[in-house]
């Protein structure tokens, strides 16, 4: 099964952090990278960047800033390919911002066709 590892983070979650605190966390998220169920995955510019599209009677309606209005936000994502649900979950709980005020969101997808 493929799923998708969906990462909300808290923005300030990290604030005040040492350069060497910042380092390993950054360093447990490259780890996940080398776990070879991993196949895919990034890192998300601020939530001050995005942009959201709405499409109402055929216009688009282009606003500044993130869907949702929450504490957290999207931060970024790893793709995992794993035997089952529980492997994906192993995978997540492994995700520095599920302990740091974020959370991780497990959710199975389907390749196209091909």
């Amino acid at each position: 099964m493929h799923y998708a590892l969906l990462i909300y983070t808290d923005p300030h979650a990290q604030d005040g952090d040492t350069d060497e605190e910042r380092a390993a966390v950054t360093a447990e998220y490259l780890a996940i990278r080398e776990d070879p169920r991993v196949w895919g995955g990034g890192h998300l510019q601020g939530a001050d960047l995005a942009s959201t599209v709405r499409v109402a009677d055929g216009s688009a309606l282009v606003t500044d800033g993130p869907f949702a209005d929450t504490k957290e936000v999207m931060g970024g994502y790893y793709l995992v390919e794993a035997d089952d649900l529980d492997g994906a979950l192993e995978i997540a709980a492994r995700v520095p911002a599920a302990r740091m005020g974020g959370a991780v969101e497990v959710r199975p997808f389907l390749l196209p066709p091909h």
